[in-house]
């Protein structure tokens, strides 16, 4: 399994397409929107350069992990090289296992670069400990959609999964709050907001940068997606396996 993961990050991090959406682009879309102002965001205790970093930080890590994740599994079943790995010794859960593991490892560059940005670029002024503290935080978050990613590989075809996945990935970055502040929604979206992850994964760097730690609740929901989107992607996993 090993084995598995370390060739699945060197093949992502060759892949020129997603050094540029996953790692450019976020911070790219952080420095866009920025251009405008350093205003406070109302409700938050931040400014925008300091919330739409850690928000870019979550946005291209869920780039990395749902995008890029979903469809090379889909293309990896249509191409029958799923069926030749259920031949090796390598247990079913381990290929799922593997798959997470790498997407995650891979969302590394794009965190540190728009975090590296948010410093250098905007000014954001951090103590010590919170830029590790974010870092981290963003990561472990990112296995969430890690998962949902490979739900997503299983359950469309190669042919369908860009598209499916796209719908997934704006509807969860705009309706999360990744792009336009969460305080500043109608209450019915911030109703729906409070239900998806990503508002919840992003909410996590943002305490970290008020200076506090994590709250219990954003930890709680991410932990209850977690379960249900691996959950998920082990049924599906299970049901192909059936089919092969």
């Amino acid at each position: 399994m090993k084995t598995l993961i370390k060739l699945e990050v060197l093949r992502s991090l060759r892949n020129k397409k997603y050094m540029f959406f996953s790692v450019i682009y976020p911070a790219g879309l952080y420095l866009l929107i920025t251009a405008g102002g350093n205003d406070a965001i109302q409700g938050t205790g931040l400014d925008m350069a300091e919330y739409f970093m850690v928000s870019m930080a979550a946005f291209g890590a869920l780039t990395a992990v749902l995008l890029t994740n979903s469809e090379r599994i889909a293309k990896e079943r249509d191409s029958g090289w799923v069926r030749q790995l259920r031949l090796t010794p390598l247990p079913g859960r381990g290929y799922v296992v593997a798959k997470i593991a790498a997407a995650a490892t891979v969302t590394l560059p794009s965190i540190v670069l728009v975090l590296i940005t948010g410093a250098t670029v905007k000014g954001v002024r951090l103590d010590a400990w919170q830029w590790p503290a974010i870092g981290l935080a963003t990561w472990v978050g990112s296995f969430v959609f890690a998962a949902l990613g490979v739900a997503i590989g299983y359950l469309v075809t190669g042919d369908a999964v860009r598209p499916v996945a796209m719908v997934v990935y704006f509807t969860l970055a705009m309706l999360g709050g990744l792009w336009v502040p969460f305080t500043t929604f109608p209450d019915v979206l911030q109703t729906v907001a409070d239900i998806l992850p990503t508002h919840h994964y992003a909410a996590l760097g943002q305490a970290i940068e008020a200076g506090g730690g994590p709250h219990a609740a954003d930890i709680a929901v991410l932990a209850a997606w977690l379960i249900a989107f691996v959950a998920l992607a082990a049924w599906l996993y299970r049901r192909d396996t059936r089919k092969a």
